[in-house]
């Protein structure tokens, strides 16, 4: 699939016990993977609403043991998958910004993760313009949790900065935005989003988007409505 530029999704198979253990309790190991199923896959169908993305999806995990395996294997049809590969977190992204520039070469990349199910084929497309229409060569989506959840760049080498940025800290994003302002990018700040990391992000986000998959997954944990 060709288009003006690749919006590449990371994501992690939801198996039970190891995807969003944080979750749990309240949520059982199950519940957990099902709310991380339904997050990919809603993240997903906004992905491949987005005009002019080419879609590609770096995945981790065995999806042949993962919660709603045969949807999301169906899902991913409509995308290129290829595998994540490296010793940590910040290399794996760097490596999958890279292998999706060799699929699709000279694209610029919008980078997000699969805890944004809140995300929107509008949002995403908005966080996209400035490297694919206006002129910036970098953007970054700050999180409410100090890390981030999209990452655009013109010029895709640049990703590998992220091989020396410590992930999943709460400077995470600061340190992001340091180490592409290092190598003489001057990132567009896109708006600041909610991740899921814990059942109340998990509420709260859910309740920004009452009407996907991702919602109804949350409220399954003890019956509990979605406020």
């Amino acid at each position: 699939m060709t288009g003006t530029f690749v919006l590449l999704v990371v994501a992690k198979a939801p198996v039970p016990g190891l995807a969003k253990t944080r979750l749990c309790p309240p949520a059982t190991p199950a519940q957990a993977a099902e709310i991380a199923a339904a997050a990919l896959l809603d993240t997903l169908d906004a992905v491949y609403s987005v005009p002019g993305a080419a879609p590609v999806v770096a995945m981790t995990g065995d999806l042949g043991h993962a919660g709603r395996s045969a949807e999301i294997g169906l899902a991913l049809r409509r995308a290129t998958v290829i595998p994540q590969r490296g010793w940590d977190f910040g290399a794996r992204l760097a490596n999958a910004h890279a292998d999706a520039a060799a699929v699709h070469a000279g694209l610029p990349i919008l980078q997000i993760g699969m805890d944004t199910p809140q995300v929107t084929p509008e949002s995403l497309a908005s966080a996209a313009a400035p490297v694919v229409y206006g002129g910036y060569d970098s953007v970054l989506g700050l999180a409410e949790d100090g890390g981030w959840w999209a990452l655009g760049l013109a010029e895709p080498q640049h990703a590998q900065v992220l091989a020396g940025v410590p992930m999943s800290r709460d400077d995470t994003g600061q340190r992001t935005l340091s180490a592409l302002a290092g190598c003489g990018l001057r990132p567009w700040e896109a708006a600041r989003l909610s991740d899921v990391d814990t059942m109340a992000d998990a509420r709260a986000v859910a309740a920004a988007c009452p009407g996907g998959r991702f919602a109804g997954a949350v409220a399954a944990v003890h019956g509990r409505a979605v406020a």
